[in-house]
């Protein structure tokens, strides 16, 4: 039985492409991937669900302002400004904004192109 609660739907974030980086013509193998930047805003009482993992999208997130609270294995771990975490294949989790004012976060990853 998990202390997990039911995960909501997203809500009240917004995601702001910063950059990419074609990896192909960097680095051999890595054709049809991108190195990824983004600011992602979470309001008070925000979610950025559903429940996702990161197989084949690995990523770090660092906290500008406010604190986001990151649900894994049952565990709910609250980050704040100047800290963050690695997304890796073994990460599957869900966000959330328990807080009084908006969560901020760069998010940097790898993913396939469009």
């Amino acid at each position: 039985m998990s202390n997990e609660q039911a995960v909501p739907e997203t809500k009240g974030v917004t995601v702001t492409l910063l950059a990419t980086i074609d990896l192909g013509p960097e680095i051999e193998g890595m054709a049809g991937r991108q190195l990824r930047m983004r600011k992602v805003t979470i309001e008070p009482g925000g979610v950025f669900g559903p429940v996702h993992n990161h197989a084949d999208r690995p990523g770090t997130v660092y906290i500008l302002h406010g604190v986001i609270t990151d649900h894994r294995n049952g565990i709910a771990t609250e980050y704040g400004p100047g800290v963050g975490w690695p997304e890796d294949r073994h990460t599957t989790h869900w966000l959330e904004n328990r807080g009084v004012i908006e969560a901020v976060e760069i998010s940097v990853d790898i993913v396939r192109q469009d």
